[in-house]
């Protein structure tokens, strides 16, 4: 089954931000494949410098602890229908979050820059015409919903997108721009794969999750999805948990 079965993104223009690898891959290649005219983002070059298939999508430089850089690139749009707020890092560039530069670079990264980003691209959502308004769609993570002290300044700026989503879904409501966030838990990712150098550290988080198992990028890019059509065309300010069931532990 195609996604283009399961949706239908026809004529709908997309931002998803960190979208050449992991779980923002899987959405820009889900709505790539629903017919959706896609743009993501990295902080390399160019597109060639990645291996994974960006065909098919325009592909922009973005750096979020560059305020300049997320604000050229607000300036490229003039309508937006989705805007998915992906990219982000624990540890930013090898930095222990308990220090307070690396708890600095973390929020900037992972709350700050996708705040501006949104906030940048106010008008460009407000100009979409798709059926059931403009969708944004920020990452938050379980890092958010239950304490994990090596990040705190992922934790903190995670549990901020879920502030900022509520608080822009009631003020954009008028605009007819939805705000929501999926809050995965561990997924297999490139920047999960560590873990797997240590089974004890691997054995310890299947603990804390019910399903025994850790989700894969296929399981949230649906969830994504699913938010920016008019199937949810209701739902505003929701935080989709995809994990497990481990925060109900």
């Amino acid at each position: 089954m195609t996604a283009r079965v399961i949706f239908d993104f026809a004529g709908t223009t997309a931002l998803i931000t960190g979208g050449t690898s992991g779980i923002g891959h899987a959405i820009a290649t889900l709505f790539r494949d629903a017919g959706a005219e896609v743009a993501v983002t990295g902080t390399k070059a160019a597109a060639a410098e990645y291996e994974t298939d960006l065909s098919g999508m325009t592909y922009h430089r973005l750096h979020l602890v560059d305020a300049d850089s997320v604000d050229q690139l607000a300036q490229r749009f003039a309508r937006l229908d989705v805007l998915v707020n992906n990219a982000g890092a624990n540890f930013p560039g090898g930095l222990d979050e308990s220090r307070p530069d690396g708890f600095d670079t973390s929020v900037t990264l992972n709350l700050t820059g996708p705040y501006r980003l949104t906030v940048g691209l106010r008008r460009a959502l407000k100009a979409s015409t798709a059926s059931g308004g403009a969708s944004v769609v920020n990452m938050a993570s379980m890092s958010a919903l239950r304490a994990v002290p090596l990040v705190p300044g992922y934790g903190a700026a995670k549990a901020g997108i879920i502030s900022i989503t509520r608080n822009l879904a009631v003020k954009w409501a008028p605009m007819g721009i939805r705000v929501n966030a999926v809050a995965p838990g561990t997924i297999d990712t490139p920047m999960t794969a560590p873990m797997h150098i240590a089974p004890e550290l691997v054995a310890a988080e299947l603990a804390h999750i019910p399903l025994r198992r850790f989700g894969s990028v296929g399981e949230i890019a649906p969830a994504v999805a699913f938010l920016c059509t008019e199937h949810s065309s209701y739902t505003t300010g929701a935080v989709f948990v995809v994990d497990g069931a481990s925060d109900c532990v």
